[in-house]
């Protein structure tokens, strides 16, 4: 699929937590694929969000549009339950279908301990992470889903951090984080029992080692220059734009087919090998594998063979 097929054309998408990171990338990448896409978050430009950084909504919706869909930002906490049901009800007001779900709402970058055990962690940030990372998805859903199955085909997609078989053999960060990502996975298995019925589908993905905004600014460096982090973290030579996954959810929503990947936990490397699009650079990153076989395994960096 490339960008000017418009295969996505007519089709509508909500991106929940699109202001930055793989939310921005794929909110664009449907966009670039000709789709209707609804972007929300809590930053816009008139109010940050708890995370306090620059990105908003209404950029991203507009880089939606200039990709050559069209974007519409809407200012939405996901943990109200009022602004998500009035959220879908818009949607079906202005557009009568929901055609992909993609549930990428986070925000808890700044609230994990990469050092602190259980009963160490901070409570109120660790059960602040949960709801960031799980509540808010499953009230979505619930608010979404009914409009979603008006019509066969629907897609939900759940954005998380590790595969299924990554991170059930691999303890995640923290306590709190590990059982964030590992949630999701879950959540997407159990929508596409209850989707499948309705002749939709839903799945896990997960992008890679992402340069997004916040991981960029972590290592001082820009996209432009990315590659000079590589000297101080040589395995971020695996790491990729959120163009990729992006590219990853418009060829899953452009596939007739889709429904084969129904349950499944896929990252975005595997899916660029099934589907043929590339990240913008034209590799084809797959870092899980390479985490797997190269960097836990002690290895020297080197991506040959990976990207």
């Amino acid at each position: 699929m490339t960008a000017t097929s418009k295969q996505l054309s007519g089709r509508v998408a909500l991106v929940a937590g699109g202001t930055r990171g793989a939310g921005r990338g794929i909110a664009v990448e449907l966009g670039a694929a000709g789709a209707t896409v609804y972007v929300t978050g809590r930053s816009t430009r008139a109010q940050r969000s708890e995370m306090d950084r620059p990105e908003t909504i209404e950029e991203t919706a507009e880089l939606v549009t200039a990709a050559g869909g069209r974007g519409i930002a809407v200012q939405v906490d996901h943990l109200e339950r009022d602004q998500v049901r009035s959220l879908v009800e818009r949607i079906e007001s202005e557009q009568n279908r929901l055609d992909v779900l993609v549930n990428d709402i986070w925000g808890g970058e700044l609230l994990f301990s990469w050092e602190d055990k259980l009963w160490e962690h901070s409570l109120d940030d660790g059960l602040r992470i949960l709801r960031l990372a799980v509540d808010t998805h499953i009230i979505t859903s619930h608010y979404a889903l009914p409009l979603l199955v008006k019509r066969p085909g629907g897609l939900v997609v759940e954005i998380t951090d590790g595969t299924l078989e990554y991170n059930s053999a691999n303890y995640r960060v923290s306590f709190f984080y590990d059982l964030a990502k590992v949630s999701v996975n879950r959540m997407a298995f159990a929508q596409s029992k209850e989707l499948a019925g309705y002749g939709c589908t839903a799945v896990s993905l997960t992008p890679g080692w992402l340069r997004s905004e916040l991981m960029l600014e972590h290592f001082g460096v820009t996209e432009a220059n990315w590659r000079d982090a590589v000297e101080k973290v040589p395995h971020f030579a695996i790491s990729e734009t959120p163009a990729y996954v992006g590219r990853a959810v418009a060829a899953l929503a452009a596939d007739p087919e889709v429904h084969r990947w129904n349950g499944d936990s896929l990252s975005s490397g595997q899916l660029a090998q099934a589907y043929g699009f590339t990240d913008v650079d034209g590799s084809r990153p797959d870092a899980w594998r390479y985490l797997v076989v190269v960097q836990d395994a002690g290895k020297p960096a080197d991506v040959t063979g990976y990207r």
